[in-house]
């Protein structure tokens, strides 16, 4: 019981802080700043507050081949991708709807984890696909869902991200962490992803100048790589506590969070058909979730397969 309320806290946690990052992303593009400067400042700043905390508790940084090759995957699936995706995105569409978008994570992780062979079919998990599948096509149906018709050919790129959150989630939950916790996952990966980045930005024209003076644009950008930081590894570490179906149900939350951040930050509004995509995705994700003694109860007592 107290492992079960212990998991659940930490998932409201990471739940807020994820939902958080929308509504600051927003306002970061919203100054002009692009996805692979905005990724590769992410990079920095977070890997420096993580190299911080592996520093202070006396922790190494595994350098070994397997170690090199899942920080290069983290850094590309977990990352890279999904956010270049996501903040090209959010030039264009509300931080809700991108908040609405992040709860399918559970809905592609179900489909990839039949393919690798960690789940099993279900017709109900198929009937929750189907209604996810209809929120989908209800937000970019109607006229009056979103603001401006221009923004419909931009839910494409931004499911980019739960798909690529999906599919690492089932990837660490199947292959572990390779001796490696949480921290010590995402500083390799943030020092890989840097070095990929860095280059890509400057060659791209993306490039964010570091130098003052530093605008509202700016602090968003810290706050939410210092956000991102945090609760990625706190979500890396639930994969490996407690599975990955049951830490992708953190997308409820981020969903939720990042729909209240972005009415009391950003004032957003959202229609009626809107609200009524995400209760049909909502209905979606609690179907694919697997049934109760399939998921925590059995889940809770494999403990991180780091040994912490």
């Amino acid at each position: 019981m107290k492992d079960r309320l212990f998991l659940l806290g930490v998932l409201i946690v990471l739940g807020m802080g994820w939902g958080l990052t929308q509504p600051l992303i927003k306002i970061a593009v919203s100054g002009g700043y692009r996805h692979l400067g905005l990724i590769f400042w992410q990079f920095v700043i977070g890997g420096a507050f993580l190299a911080l905390i592996v520093v202070f508790t006396g922790r190494d940084l595994p350098f070994g081949r397997k170690q090199i090759w899942f920080y290069v995957l983290i850094a590309i699936i977990g990352t890279l991708m999904p956010n270049a995706a996501s903040y090209e995105a959010a030039r264009v569409l509300p931080a809700g709807i991108l908040s609405i978008l992040i709860s399918l994570v559970p809905m592609f992780a179900f489909p990839i984890a039949l393919v690798l062979g960690t789940d099993r079919f279900s017709w109900s998990r198929l009937g929750g696909l189907s209604f996810g599948m209809a929120g989908v096509f209800l937000l970019v149906g109607p006229d009056a869902s979103l603001p401006q018709k221009a923004m419909v050919a931009m839910i494409p790129l931004a499911l980019i991200a739960p798909a690529f959150y999906g599919l690492e989630g089932n990837l660490v939950a199947k292959w572990g962490m390779f001796g490696c916790d949480p921290f010590q996952v995402l500083l390799g990966a943030s020092l890989v992803g840097a070095l990929l980045s860095g280059p890509m930005a400057l060659a791209s024209g993306t490039w964010i100048d570091p130098r003052p003076p530093w605008s509202l644009p700016d602090l968003a950008l810290v706050l939410s790589s210092l956000i991102h930081a945090m609760t990625y590894t706190g979500y890396v570490w639930l994969v490996a506590r407690a599975g990955a179906v049951f830490a992708a149900q953190v997308s409820y939350l981020v969903t939720g969070f990042g729909i209240a951040w972005a009415m009391l930050i950003l004032s957003e509004t959202y229609s009626s058909f809107i609200w009524a995509a995400l209760a049909l995705i909502f209905i979606g994700v609690f179907m694919v979730q697997p049934r109760r003694n399939e998921s925590l109860d059995a889940v809770v007592s494999l403990g991180d397969d780091t040994g912490n």
